[in-house]
């Protein structure tokens, strides 16, 4: 397993390493001391499946507020995803920067995407299916997310605002300058 870290702090992708045959092939997707000699003391509560059936579907960007923030170990399952992590952790430096990843069912690549970050996706193929661990249980009360397509942050989405799927509440979020401050750096 390798870990590829980004210019911006402790969002990590996560390489398995896969050996196949003439059967199919085997890798190991999660290995907790790996993981958490990266990640740092990470404790999974709950897993969640979304299933999005057209290219272009765009989910996000969300986050949960404190305490109820949720870190995500995001991969894809089936079909393919273009996968954003937005810093919104306003002492930040790297406040309101994005990194991105695509992430296959074939890959097996995963992205930690820690608490104090907006997450959202992008299916690029039909019948996409992403699953996540998360650090925190649902909360609807704590739940929030940012524009996916504000000019502040300028994600560079591989679908057209024409042809993007979208749902009513992902329409209607705020952009980053009318997000109150919820995430500090840790010092």
């Amino acid at each position: 397993m390798q870990f590829h870290n980004f210019d911006i702090s402790n969002v990590i992708l996560i390489i398995p390493k896969k050996t196949g045959d003439n059967r199919g092939y085997f890798m190991e997707t999660f290995r907790e001391e790996l993981f958490q000699e990266q990640a740092g003391p990470v404790r999974f509560v709950q897993e969640n499946r979304s299933f999005s059936a057209e290219a272009g579907t765009v989910r996000g960007l969300h986050f949960q507020l404190p305490p109820q923030a949720q870190g995500k170990l995001v991969s894809c399952i089936a079909g393919v995803l273009f996968d954003v992590a937005v810093d919104i952790r306003q002492s930040s430096p790297t406040y309101g920067q994005y990194i991105s990843a695509e992430l296959t069912a074939d890959s097996g690549e995963q992205l930690w995407v820690p608490a104090g970050f907006a997450h959202g996706f992008c299916t690029l193929v039909p019948n996409t299916v992403i699953s996540y661990k998360v650090t925190n249980y649902y909360s609807p009360e704590h739940d929030r997310g940012l524009l996916w397509n504000d000019p502040a942050i300028g994600i560079d989405w591989p679908v057209s605002i024409e042809r993007v799927v979208l749902s009513d509440k992902d329409k209607r979020h705020p952009t980053l300058v009318d997000l109150p401050s919820s995430f500090v750096v840790a010092e």
